[in-house]
């Protein structure tokens, strides 16, 4: 089977988040299963010097967008056999400092820049001679695809488009615009009605994608329950509810290749679930790093997060508040909201010796946190996959999290099987529900034996991408029963 895959973002490339981690695990693990995947991305700032390998296509975009054209050109780069990542280099939108904010602030052409990409897409998809059987887009920025393609379908005899999967990785992020971005889209007025990319009189990006693709998947099944329902649907529960048939939960997997505890370059210390010693040098190695009393005894709570109130760190401020008169130590590696990134170095502050505080993002660090640290603190107010609780459990580091999204799905508490527990769970929104499961981290902690059930459960826990991509090949499968796919398909949970 081919499939297209378009994003926004793409690692090592490109990086704000985990879709960018899921989007290139996808690929890879589409073509380890002998499958054809195309990834299509924004060339930006910075990547062709770091890839001279890329490679320019003969090939140029020369595409309306509202009243005006906009030329770009292709250039590619083949990852391995079955995947090459295709980028579209359009200086004036792409080669910035940021991917879609600079300063805090989005930048005010994202609807210009976005629409462009999604046209870049839907055009590859017609007239490059490697035609997909799917294509597969991910979140609002390339959401317009599936409407795209219609009009080229209907009065342009485009005879046979491929059929649509649209993941939603976070359905709070939905692309708004005012209803004059549209007229960039040059679709037919009737595609911005309430049936449409209408929405309260504004654009809506995801909304199209939602209404318009002939699947939708999100990154966990309990998102996607979630989501259909008025307290989590941001407003589009209605519509998600209406392609509730149309709708699956998948839970992302992990690239094992990179995100390992025994061939690692960026650990000083390698170990596995029956070599544990490399995880307490670890431990020492990052707590000196950090400028922390270097002390295997101590507890070691980590996280590693974007710094915005869906990620739960207003409440992990205040647990962290009580919890820090006991014996224990905390890193923290992230940015976001200035209000929260001072409250972490006020934290510091107030105890240097028992917090360390890094503002901003390094790849390098966020494996070493994983390793070193004994618990990983994930009290998201929700949270539609994650990945960070996935890494922490291959890296016997315990997840505290809270009981939503693809936390709860890939976490299992001691109260649903003793015998198979792998992390805490807490339900409550609040600081004090989540200090009460840090006082459950520090009991297990206490008990020698219990941690190494629980770290061996962690560490055994299979999330990898193997069995991911079957869910995903069943779905496209299902979009397009003509493609090389299974002959026999199921129905994902």
């Amino acid at each position: 089977m081919k499939i297209l895959l378009a994003s926004s973002e793409v690692h090592p490339f490109s990086k704000t988040g985990g879709l960018a981690d899921m989007v290139s695990a996808l690929g890879k693990a589409l073509a380890h299963a002998g499958h054809e995947a195309r990834i299509v991305t924004p060339l930006y700032r910075g990547i062709r010097e770091k890839y001279p390998q890329l490679r320019r296509e003969d090939w140029i975009f020369d595409l309306p967008l509202g009243s005006t054209r906009v030329r770009a050109e292709l250039w590619s780069l083949e990852l391995q056999p079955g995947l090459v990542i295709w980028f579209v280099d359009q200086p004036e939108f792409y080669q910035r400092a940021g991917l879609y904010l600079e300063n805090n602030q989005d930048y005010a052409d994202n609807a210009a820049r976005f629409v462009y990409f999604s046209k870049c897409a839907a055009h590859l998809a017609r007239y490059s001679p490697w035609r997909p059987d799917v294509i597969h887009v991910h979140d609002w920025q390339v959401a317009l695809v599936p409407a795209l393609i219609l009009p080229q379908k209907i009065a342009e005899g485009w005879g046979n488009p491929p059929p649509t999967c649209l993941t939603i990785h976070k359905l709070a992020y939905q692309g708004w615009f005012p209803a004059t971005a549209f007229s960039l889209t040059t679709l037919p007025r009737d595609f911005f009605t309430l049936n449409g990319a209408e929405f309260y009189g504004q654009m809506n990006c995801l909304k199209a994608g939602i209404v318009y693709a002939d699947a939708i998947t999100t990154v966990s099944p309990r998102y996607a329950r979630e989501i259909t329902t008025e307290a989590m649907g941001c407003s589009l529960d209605d519509r998600l509810r209406m392609r509730q048939h149309q709708l699956f939960g998948i839970l992302n997997g992990v690239d094992y290749d990179e995100w390992n505890t025994s061939a690692n370059s960026f650990l000083p210390h390698a170990y596995s679930v029956t070599r544990m010693a490399g995880k307490t040098a670890n431990k020492l190695a990052l707590q000196k790093e950090m400028g922390l009393p270097e002390r295997k005894e101590v507890p070691l709570f980590g996280t590693i997060s974007r710094l915005a109130e869906q990620k739960g760190v207003d409440i992990e401020l205040g647990a962290l508040a009580e919890m820090l008169s006991a014996d224990i130590q905390f890193v923290l590696l992230g940015s976001g909201s200035p209000v929260f990134e001072q409250g972490y170095r006020e934290l510091a502050a107030r105890f240097p010796d028992k917090v360390a505080v890094r503002v901003g993002y390094s790849e390098a660090l966020s494996h070493r946190i994983e390793a070193a640290c004994d618990f990983f603190l994930m009290p998201s107010h929700f949270e539609p996959c994650g990945l960070n609780q996935m890494y922490s459990l291959r890296y016997g580091t315990i997840p505290v999290v809270r009981a939503t999204g693809g936390l709860d799905d890939s976490v299992i508490d001691y109260s649903q099987s003793p015998a198979r527990a792998t992390g805490i769970k807490f339900f409550e929104y609040s600081a004090r529900a989540l200090a009460k499961a840090m006082r459950k981290a520090l009991a297990i902690y206490e008990h020698p034996a219990l941690l190494r059930q629980y770290r061996r459960n962690a560490m055994q826990a299979d999330f990898s991408w193997e069995q991911t991509v079957n869910e995903y090949v069943r779905v496209y499968s299902l979009i397009n029963p003509n493609s090389a796919g299974p002959k026999t398909v199921q129905t994902p949970e």
